[in-house]
C-alpha cells in the first residue's frame, strides 16, 4: 500500500518515497547531507487499510512501533481509523557525533551507519536492553562478525527464562528457527564481549525496550548491516533524546522521550535534561518559545522549526 502524500511535500517527497523505501520494508538509505548540516528526509504521511495497525504500519517502512505512536498522539496503535493518515518518523536530525561507522542512539531506538565512502546513511529500528538489562553507553568496535550464531545465555539469564516463563534453557542454544539472536550477530568489544547486535526469531519488539541488553534488528536488517560493518568498524552507542540543529531553513528541535528506570511513568514525569550547550541554542532571540515548550512536552520524536 502506497502512502498517501500530503500536498506540501509535493515531488520532492514522492522522489524521497521511492529513494528510502521503495517497495518493501527495507533500512532508509540516505544521501548524507553537507557538513554543516544534519537534516535527513522529509515529512511523510501514509493512509491506513482496513486492518492495519501502527505496528504493520511500522513494519512496512521498517521503522519502529515506539516511533510511530510517539510521532502519532492519540491514535489507536491497534486500531487507527480505516482511511486516515497517519504521520510517518522519516525525517529525522543526525546525532551530535563523529559521522563514522555505526552510531546507535538509545533514546531514539535507532542505529546508524555512515557509509562515507558511498555518501550514504543507513537508518535502522532497533530493540535495546529493557529496565533493569539497560544496554551501556560505550565507544567501542565490532571484534566479530558471525554467521548462524549459536546463542549462550548468562545463567541469568536462564534463571530469569526458568522464573518468568518456566523454560529452562540449555547452556548454549544452536542457530537455527528457535535461536532468538536470529541469523547474523556483530560482536562488540566490550566486557567480555557479552553485547552483541543481532537479528532476532521475533516479529514483535523492534523499536522498543526488549532484550537483556544486547542491539536487537530485523531478521533483513542485520543481514544488511552485517554485510556493510567489517570487523575494527567503530561503534558508538549514546543517549541523546535532544537533537538541535541550525538548518538553512531554521533552527530544527527533535525530542524524543528519554529512557527511565520506571518506564509505566508518564512522559511528563520523566526527567528530560539539556545540556548547557542546548540551553544556549533554545535561548536565542527570535525563536517561538511557545512551540519549543510544547515540543518538549509532547517528545514526538519529529524535527520540528522554532523559528
Amino acid at each position: 500500500m502506497s502512502p498517501r502524500l500530503s500536498w506540501r511535500n509535493g515531488v520532492r517527497a514522492l522522489i524521497s518515497l521511492l529513494f528510502l523505501f521503495g517497495f518493501s520494508a527495507q533500512a532508509a538509505i540516505y544521501s548524507a547531507p553537507a557538513h554543516d548540516s544534519r537534516l535527513l528526509g522529509f515529512p511523510m504521511v501514509h493512509q491506513v487499510v482496513e486492518g492495519q495497525s501502527l505496528d504493520h504500519v511500522a513494519q512496512q517502512y521498517d521503522m519502529g512501533l515506539l516511533a510511530m505512536m510517539a510521532a502519532n498522539p492519540g491514535v489507536d496503535p491497534f486500531l487507527p481509523p480505516t482511511g486516515s493518515s497517519v504521520t510517518l518518523p522519516s525525517q529525522m536530525l543526525l546525532p551530535d557525533v563523529e559521522r563514522k561507522g555505526v552510531v546507535i542512539n538509545l533514546a531514539e531506538l535507532r542505529l546508524y551507519y555512515f557509509d562515507n565512502a558511498r555518501g550514504r546513511v543507513y537508518v535502522y529500528p532497533i530493540g535495546i536492553g529493557r529496565v533493569g538489562r539497560e544496554t551501556p553507553l560505550v565507544t567501542t568496535k565490532v571484534s566479530q562478525r558471525i554467521k548462524d550464531p549459536t546463542w549462550t545465555p548468562t545463567a541469568r539469564t536462564r534463571k530469569e527464562w526458568l522464573e518468568e516463563r518456566g523454560i529452562e534453557l540449555p547452556k548454549v542454544v544452536p542457530a537455527g528457527p528457535d535461536n532468538p539472536m536470529g541469523h547474523r550477530a556483530l560482536r562488540l568489544a566490550y566486557g567480555r564481549g557479552e553485547y552483541l547486535i543481532h537479528g532476532t526469531n521475533h516479529k514483535f519488539g523492534i523499536g522498543m525496550r526488549v532484550s537483556a541488553g544486547c542491539i536487537r534488528m530485523r531478521p533483513t536488517d542485520i543481514e544488511e548491516l552485517f554485510e556493510l560493518v567489517r570487523v575494527g568498524e567503530p561503534v558508538r552507542i549514546i543517549n541523546e533524546p535532544i537533537k538541535i540543529s541550525q538548518e538553512s531553513s531554521g533552527l530544527y528541535l527533535e525530542v524524543h522521550e528519554p529512557l527511565s528506570q520506571d518506564e509505566e511513568l508518564d512522559k511528563s514525569a520523566k526527567t528530560l535534561e539539556l545540556t548547557a550547550d542546548q540551553r544556549q541554542s533554545l535561548s536565542e532571540p527570535g525563536l517561538n518559545e511557545s512551540k519549543i515548550q510544547t515540543l518538549l512536552r509532547e517528545q514526538r520524536g519529529l524535527p520540528m522549526t522554532v523559528n
